[in-house]
């Protein structure tokens, strides 16, 4: 099974736009394939929009889920683990946490499979960490709190053949647990500065690069998973998300982008290992602002290429989809997709 997470340790880059639209599109044009999808965010805005939207009540259909017994999520699965940290229960069912969002959104592929997120991720958080920091004569403990998602995949690996997985923005220990699974890291960017910073962090927290001490070293996430010969998440994908067509050569916006294309260039460089891809132009994709037409898409849960043009009632208010806007928007996914 591969694994791809969509992360950057900046929120608002629209990871999780990016990443329901690139699920919905990947299963559409891969109706052979089975998709396996992880929500490891509290928000759990991935799983809503998988659900329906919030034009179609998909914060209600989560909440049921989440009200099951015993709870249908990845945070009723951590909550499993917290009595056995070290090792994975027998009870414990993979199919305990699988959710079809085609039984309730027609407008979702039937070959996609959901682990819903859930807000338990930010209470179990600290409990997590102080198991992980737990000393046990003979056994690690942060790499057994570290394989709690493998373990679970590990129970259905040769049932999926593709598996999406939407991370939080910190890089808490629920984070940490979901990029150790990653095989190929998205990461999505925008066109400001902060964004550019956001990459330089994540390269530092993932790989461990440009730390500020050496002692900060040792407890890296990178030196502990390599301690333990785990392969690092290789990057993929930078996606320049967000983009309007006022961006010309010229703008404030494409000089940042610039700037971001030669940082990644020179770690392309100095640390090839970390990438998937050997020429820059590979590794990259641009991303328009999706506008009124991701409005729709997000409210009602419905993937770009499914959206009809003309006017449509959201949330009680009237708004118009531009056919050759929305059109355009179709494209790029496809240029995002025909890269995964």
């Amino acid at each position: 099974m591969l694994v791809y997470g969509y992360w950057n340790n900046k929120g608002g880059t629209g990871k999780t736009s990016l990443c329901f639209q690139s699920i919905c599109f990947y299963a559409e044009q891969n109706p052979d394939k089975q998709i396996l999808v992880v929500d490891v965010c509290p928000q759990a805005n991935l799983s809503e929009l998988l659900l329906g939207g919030l034009d179609n009540q998909g914060s209600d259909k989560l909440l049921a889920i989440q009200g099951m017994v015993p709870r249908a999520t990845i945070g009723g699965y951590f909550q499993q683990r917290l009595p056995s940290p070290f090792t994975i229960p027998p009870g414990v069912r993979f199919d305990d946490y699988i959710t079809a969002p085609s039984e309730v959104n027609d407008e979702i592929p039937s070959n996609v499979r959901l682990i819903c997120g859930d807000p338990l991720l930010e209470l179990q958080s600290n409990a997590i960490s102080t198991l992980a920091n737990t000393t046990i004569p003979g056994t690690n403990a942060w790499m057994a709190v570290i394989d709690w998602l493998r373990d679970l995949l590990d129970l259905a690996s040769d049932q999926y053949d593709v598996a999406f997985i939407d991370c939080n923005p910190s890089f808490s220990i629920y984070t940490q647990i979901a990029l150790s699974v990653v095989d190929r890291l998205v990461l999505p960017v925008m066109a400001d500065d902060s964004s550019r910073r956001a990459i330089q962090n994540a390269f530092s927290l993932v790989y461990g690069l440009k730390l500020p001490s050496e002692i900060y070293s040792q407890y890296a996430f990178a030196t502990r998973l390599r301690a333990e010969n785990r392969t690092l998440p290789m990057v993929h994908l930078i996606t320049k998300n967000r983009i309007t067509q006022y961006i010309t050569d010229a703008s404030a916006y494409a000089a940042v982008l610039r700037s971001i294309d030669s940082d990644v260039a020179g770690l392309l460089a100095s640390n090839p290992e970390m990438f998937t891809f050997s020429n820059l132009e590979d590794g990259f994709v641009s991303i328009r602002d999706f506008q009124t037409t991701g409005v729709v898409a997000f409210a009602k849960g419905t993937p770009l290429y499914a959206l009809k043009p003309g006017k449509r009632q959201v949330m009680g208010r009237r708004v118009i989809i531009d056919a050759e806007y929305k059109d355009n928007m179709v494209k790029a996914m496809d240029t995002l997709v025909a890269k995964l």
